[in-house]
């Protein structure tokens, strides 16, 4: 299944969702419309059953160079204006972060500002020899909202994440692997050549499993376990109480691969 919104393309096959940001002309820069398609694009791929792993990357071999500035001059001319941006591009990171089905960032090339946020909202990052990622906030004199610094801090640690902002430029791989910027590295091929291979893995897994495992592991990450007691404890007894986990026992007894259906 293929389909588009402005500057953004989404492709469906076996399981395997490849959202692409293609704006390559303006290496893939995101404006205002395209925060908002990337918001309703993963809040429609997170309810779809016949999706088990979702990929975000970018056209004409880079990833993202964040939020398209030409445009600030009117969409973000004030203040005001400036909270209601912020706003929507903070719920396409929101988006992202929590689908339920398991994401990954195949980054080739930039992925700056922006482009680094979202890729971090995603639960895993690929990267390739050509991939350079930072945020450049402390160039531009600005500060970076807390929803994107939490998503930094949680993934490489609170030095690293002053390391990237108070810097405010392109790490390359290597700096990017051993912050932990990036979790994979392509041996061979592309960023996205190798975060296909991860999602085929991923999407053979049972979902209601993963997206219980997402829903757990996240809220002890923020701390907000309590507060999502009763949402944690549904999909653990949806779980149990689901087709898939029949599945699983009858699998594992028949020393064969499980079907998963999601239910």
């Amino acid at each position: 299944m293929v389909g588009s919104q402005q500057g953004l393309a989404v492709e469906t096959e076996d399981g395997v969702a490849i959202v692409t940001i293609d704006r390559p002309a303006r290496r893939n820069a995101v404006s205002l419309a395209m925060w908002r398609g990337l918001a309703d694009i993963f809040g429609d791929l997170g309810r779809r059953p016949d999706v088990r792993a979702v990929i975000l990357t970018g056209a004409g071999g880079h990833f993202c160079a964040g939020a398209d500035i030409s445009e600030f001059p009117t969409v973000r001319a004030d203040s005001a204006m400036g909270v209601a941006y912020e706003e929507t591009a903070d719920a396409a990171t929101r988006a992202i972060r929590d689908c339920p089905r398991p994401t990954i960032a195949a980054v080739s090339g930039y992925a700056m500002g922006g482009g680094c946020g979202i890729a971090l909202a995603c639960d895993f990052r690929v990267g390739d020899q050509t991939t350079r990622m930072g945020i450049p906030a402390a160039r531009l004199g600005i500060v970076y909202g807390p929803l994107d610094c939490s998503l930094l801090l949680r993934q490489v640690g609170l030095a690293n994440a002053k390391r990237v902002l108070y810097a405010g430029r392109a790490f390359e791989l290597a700096e990017c692997r051993r912050m932990g910027l990036i979790d994979e590295v392509a041996d061979a091929g592309t960023a996205l050549d190798a975060a296909k291979a991860w999602a085929r893995q991923l999407a053979a897994s049972a979902p209601l499993s993963i997206a219980g495992a997402k829903l757990v592991l996240d809220a002890l990450a923020a701390g907000t376990v309590e507060a999502q007691a009763h949402e944690i404890e549904a999909v653990i007894a949806r779980a149990m109480d689901s087709a898939d986990y029949r599945e699983g026992q009858a699998a594992f007894a028949g020393k064969r691969a499980p079907r998963f259906v999601g239910q």
